[in-house]
């Protein structure tokens, strides 16, 4: 069996939840993409724990957690989630697999992210500032430096040093300082010694377990709408987050997939710049965000809500080949007399598919809206489908005709085990 878990939305629909209750019997637990840009959160018994680069499945006691070639590694915060997970007592040296291929993010990197995004002035993107751009623009280019780099350390200082040497000089050039190669070697001679004994060939591993039909359960970052490719560019990600990118990411070959998982927020949310279609503002979006808690795993910033965008989840879930939905945050809805959906766009009076739009139209369009009657008890506790108000259910089902993919998990509340299997 292999799974595939990915956001239908822009990202943080809550897939660490749900990767986190797949991955209880999963053998394997894949992270292929995107770097420390992306937050997952897993709450346990009201605890919560964030994750950033290591797969959400660690917490679970059967799988090993692979970091697998589409992944680029910030050494500050890999080190960070290392030092928690093992003062938890799991063991990272079998738990934990890091492909070589893997791209480091360099302290240059940040700054060119921060420096490009100051210069785009009013125009911004709404980067995370991770370097996580910077580090894909020199992978492509051919003036990255992987995990491979690292674990031969007079190979990477030479690499380090004129790759510094160069990033330097766009450095001074934006009026920032340039970077002192020596200040940073102790941090990536700490990450060598420590990741060394976990450094393997990952796609020997993918295939062996192929071959014996292990579960492989793939973790995805982000959401369909900030794929580099088929997202609204330039307002995306740097990697790609769609189906596709397993192949791409991890070596797993695509086809293989039994079971594509959609998850979707039953809201809309995103951070940073570009066209949100159904954006509230004002009351409405203020308590929505309150009660969702909507504020960046990675930044805290708060994010911007509207009303569920159906055409852009239908998009995503013919996309992708999305055959499984997982519903997340229902509960934030109740209390509200009325709740909207998204069921087409019109551009000057038109009718316009999502595929049509790039960032110009979405700004100008008009959302064409579906009322629902909403529900003011309290879910949180439901574990029955039949047991969800009625108008809560007809929500659900009208949201599952609409895509014409089954609706298999409605999430209740952050906690792990609030979650109804239909």
């Amino acid at each position: 069996m292999i799974q595939l878990v990915i956001g239908s939305q822009w990202g943080d629909e809550g897939k660490g939840k749900i990767v986190d209750i797949m991955a209880e019997k999963a053998d394997l637990v894949v992270r292929f993409h995107g770097g420390n840009n992306a937050g997952h959160t897993v709450v346990i018994n009201g605890k919560k724990f964030p994750f950033h680069l290591i797969p959400s499945g660690i917490l679970q006691k059967k799988p090993t957690v692979v970091i697998a070639d589409g992944t680029v590694i910030d050494p500050d915060v890999l080190l960070e989630e290392m030092d928690i997970f093992e003062k938890m007592g799991i063991n990272l040296k079998k738990k934990l697999v890091i492909s070589p291929r893997c791209h480091l993010i360099m302290p240059y990197h940040k700054e060119l992210d921060q420096a490009y995004e100051n210069a785009r002035g009013k125009n911004k993107l709404g980067t995370t500032k991770r370097g996580i751009g910077p580090v894909y623009a020199d992978k492509v280019s051919y003036n990255g430096i992987r995990i491979y780099e690292l674990l031969d350390w007079p190979l990477f200082v030479e690499k380090f040093k004129f790759q510094a040497e160069i990033k330097n000089k766009i450095l001074v050039a934006f009026g920032v300082i340039p970077i002192k190669v020596e200040t940073y070697l102790p941090v990536f001679k700490k990450l060598a010694e420590r990741v060394r004994p976990m450094v393997r060939d990952t796609f020997a591993i993918f295939q062996k377990a192929i071959k014996q039909k292990k579960y492989i359960l793939l973790e995805g970052a982000h959401g369909v709408m900030l794929d580099n490719s088929f997202g609204l560019y330039p307002y995306v990600t740097a990697s790609n987050v769609i189906e596709g990118g397993v192949n791409i990411g991890s070596g797993v070959p695509s086809k293989k997939i039994d079971e594509v998982w959609g998850i979707v927020k039953a809201y809309t949310s995103r951070v940073g710049g570009g066209p949100l279609p159904t954006e509230l503002f004002e009351k409405t979006a203020d308590d929505i965000r309150e009660r969702g808690y909507e504020y960046g795993t990675t930044t805290g910033r708060p994010r911007r809500v509207g009303w569920l965008d159906l055409p852009a989840v239908k998009f995503a879930c013919l996309l992708s080949s999305i055959n499984r939905i997982a519903i997340t945050k229902i509960d934030i809805l109740s209390g509200l007399s009325q709740i909207k959906v998204c069921v087409d766009y019109k551009l000057d009076g038109k009718k316009i598919e999502f595929s049509q739009c790039g960032y110009l139209e979405l700004k100008k369009l008009e959302p064409v809206y579906k009322n629902f009657d909403g529900w003011k008890e309290d879910i949180s506790k439901i574990k029955s489908f039949k047991k969800l108000p009625v108008n809560c259910q007809k929500y659900i089902k009208f949201v599952e005709k609409y895509l014409e993919v089954k609706i298999k998990i409605v999430s209740v509340s952050p906690e792990r085990k609030a979650s109804i299997f239909v």
